[in-house]
C-alpha cells in the first residue's frame, strides 16, 4: 500500500485516541475505529498518543501506521497522563472536527456516525453522555457521581455522566490549544466551559475489550483537585465560612465563660478548651491544605515546564506539519523529536 498523507485542508474528520498500556487490544481497536470513521467521511485520520507506556503500545502503533497513511502515532518520554495526550493529540489533529475517545472501545466507536452528522448540522461540541454505566462498578459510579455533581453546582459547569467521548469543531480546538495556555487542564470540563453551541448523545457503557482501568486511586485524586481548583474558588470560599462559624463558636463559649464568672460559678473550662482548640486546629490545617492547593496550581503553572515531552513521532510527513513540531530528524513514517513541546 502506497501511504501518501492527505493534506492539512484535505481531512474532515481526525480521531485521538490516548493509549497507556493496551497493547494488548490496541491494534483491534484502531481497526474498529478506522471502520466506524470511513462511515462518516473519506477523509479522516487516527492519531494513537502513547502516553509513557510499558507494554507493547508503541509497536502496536508503529504496526498500524505502517498498515495505513490515515494511522499517525505519538509516543510521550514518560507517563504524563491522559490529560496531556489529549492535548497532544488535539495540536496534531489536522481534521476540521476532532473526536476524542478511549482505547478500550467503552466510547463505542458505532457512535462516531451519528456524532459526526450532528458536527455537520451545526453543533460546535457533542457531548457522548452516559446513559448507563451497569458494566461498572458500584464504587465507580458513586465516585464519578459525587465527583461530577460537586463540580457541576460549585464550578458551574454541567458534567452529569459526561465523558472524554466527544467531538468538537476545528475552532473549539483551536481554543483549546492555541488561547489556553495552562499546562494541567480538565478536558471534559474545558469543553464545556468554552460555552459553544453543543448538543448531547447518548450512549451505554460497554465492556472493556481487554484488561481493566489504569486509573489509580492517586491519580483519580490528583484530576478532582485540578478539576476543582481550575473551575472555581468555591474552597477558598468555604475557608472563609469555617472562619466565621470558629468566630461564632468561640464568641459562645467566651460568652458561656463570662457569665459562669459574673454568677461565681467556676468556670468548667478543661472539656470546652480541649475541644475549641481541637475543633479550631483542624479548621486551621484544613483551611491551610485548600489554601496550598490553589498555591501549588499556581506554582505548578509558573514553572512553564512543557505539559508533555515527545520521544518519537509515527506517520507525519514533515517538521511543518503541526504547530508543535519543533526541528528534528523526519522521515516520511517516523520522527524522533528531543525538544520539548509545551
Amino acid at each position: 500500500m502506497t501511504c501518501e498523507r492527505e493534506k492539512v485542508e484535505d481531512v474532515d474528520l481526525s480521531i485521538v485516541v490516548p493509549a497507556h498500556n493496551e497493547g494488548d487490544g490496541l491494534r483491534a481497536t484502531l481497526d474498529t475505529i478506522a471502520a466506524a470513521a470511513s462511515k462518516c467521511t473519506e477523509s479522516w485520520e487516527i492519531i494513537a498518543v502513547d502516553d509513557g507506556s510499558q507494554d507493547a503500545t508503541w509497536q502496536e502503533i508503529g504496526g498500524a501506521v505502517r498498515s495505513s497513511p490515515r494511522m499517525r502515532g505519538i509516543r510521550f518520554s514518560r507517563n504524563f497522563g491522559k490529560e496531556a495526550a489529549l492535548l497532544a493529540g488535539l495540536r496534531a489533529a489536522r481534521g476540521r472536527a476532532v473526536v476524542t475517545m478511549d482505547a478500550d472501545l467503552q466510547h463505542p466507536p458505532d457512535l462516531l456516525p451519528e456524532i459526526y452528522d450532528r458536527w455537520k448540522k451545526g453543533a460546535k461540541v457533542v457531548h457522548a453522555v452516559k446513559r448507563n454505566r451497569t458494566t461498572e462498578s458500584k464504587m465507580i459510579i458513586w465516585r464519578a457521581k459525587v465527583f461530577n455533581t460537586l463540580l457541576t453546582r460549585l464550578g458551574g459547569i454541567d458534567l452529569g455522566n459526561a465523558s472524554d467521548f466527544k467531538l468538537i469543531d476545528r475552532v473549539v480546538v483551536d481554543v483549546l490549544t492555541k488561547s489556553m495556555s495552562e499546562k494541567k487542564r480538565f478536558y471534559r470540563g474545558l469543553t464545556s466551559w468554552v460555552g459553544f453551541p453543543s448538543v448531547k448523545v447518548e450512549f451505554d457503557v460497554p465492556h472493556r475489550a481487554q484488561g481493566h482501568g489504569n486509573w489509580t486511586l492517586r491519580q483519580l485524586l490528583d484530576l478532582s483537585v485540578t478539576a476543582l481548583v481550575s473551575f472555581t474558588s468555591a474552597p477558598l470560599r468555604i475557608v472563609t465560612l469555617l472562619g466565621g462559624v470558629t468566630l461564632v463558636f468561640g464568641f459562645i463559649v467566651v460568652t458561656d465563660a463570662l457569665i459562669s464568672w459574673f454568677r461565681g460559678i467556676a468556670v468548667s473550662g478543661f472539656v470546652t478548651l480541649v475541644g475549641t482548640l481541637l475543633v479550631i486546629g483542624s479548621m486551621i490545617m484544613i483551611s491551610l491544605g485548600v489554601i496550598g492547593e490553589y498555591i501549588a496550581k499556581i506554582y505548578d503553572e509558573i514553572k512553564s515546564r512543557p505539559a508533555y515531552l515527545i520521544e518519537s513521532r509515527s506517520g507525519f510527513e514533515s517538521a511543518t506539519e503541526s504547530d508543535d513540531v519543533s526541528p528534528g530528524v523526519t522521515d516520511k513514517f517516523t520522527r524522533h523529536e528531543h525538544q520539548s513541546i509545551d
